[in-house]
């Protein structure tokens, strides 16, 4: 516990000044690629302080180009820095809008390309899924994570469907990636923090069917179940 109080001592003004330093470069950058270069930086001093090893594996599976939605497991707050420096092409995240509504982070996430989703429910929810679909259509390449939470016990939650609806509408592939050893790290609803390595192990692309969104939800969780350790 000790150990997690002195970290959140250097990570939150860190966190403030790297999103201070996108706000800026995203002012000159309208590609998203200077916030881009600011998220890599905050995540790779955030695991570093933490001492934290990162392990990447199944790279030649990421395609070297054109749009894609990466799509895993969610198992720690840790998943956030070591998928920013996992993944090795610009991308953005989609996350729930009310992140985008904090201040000075929720801005550095819009100068980074970041794509809000509302999660409420109704026409409001799905003209948001529709502008994300158009965003990711157009060249975005997204990271999501379809549990839509994290895991307590390391199994794979039930996924949420709307992941796979944007997926559907958006008609890009998906690259399935699974996340090992972040739950031990940093437990889910505990103020524990350890030393270890995070493995982001990615899969091969699965190609996706408008209107398929059961079937590839099941194509999903089998890549992701393959590759994933648990205690």
């Amino acid at each position: 516990m000790l150990r997690a109080c002195i970290y959140l001592l250097f990570f939150v003004p860190y966190t403030l000044l790297c999103s201070l330093a996108a706000v800026i470069g995203g002012l000159f950058d309208g590609s998203g690629r200077a916030g881009h270069a600011c998220a890599r930086i905050w995540s790779l001093g955030s695991l570093s302080a933490a001492r934290i090893r990162l392990e990447v594996n199944g790279l030649n599976h990421v395609p070297p180009e054109g749009p894609v939605i990466y799509m895993g497991n969610h198992q720690g707050n840790f998943d956030i820095f070591a998928l920013t420096l996992a993944v090795p092409r610009l991308f953005s995240w989609v996350a729930k809008e009310e992140l985008f509504k904090v201040p000075v982070f929720g801005a550095a996430m819009r100068r980074a390309g970041y794509i809000p989703l509302d999660r409420s429910g109704g026409r409001k929810a799905l003209k948001s899924m529709k502008q994300a679909a158009e965003r990711i259509a157009s060249g975005a390449s997204v990271v999501i994570f379809p549990e839509g939470t994290r895991t307590q016990d390391g199994l794979l939650l039930p996924f949420k469907r709307g992941a796979f609806m944007l997926a559907g509408m958006a008609g890009v592939p998906i690259v399935p990636f699974t996340i090992n050893g972040s739950r031990a790290i940093n437990p889910r609803n505990q103020l524990e923090l350890r030393p270890g390595t995070i493995s982001v192990t990615f899969g091969a692309p699965i190609e996706v069917k408008r209107g398929a969104e059961g079937e590839l939800m099941e194509q999903v969780r089998e890549a992701i179940a393959a590759k994933l350790e648990v205690d």
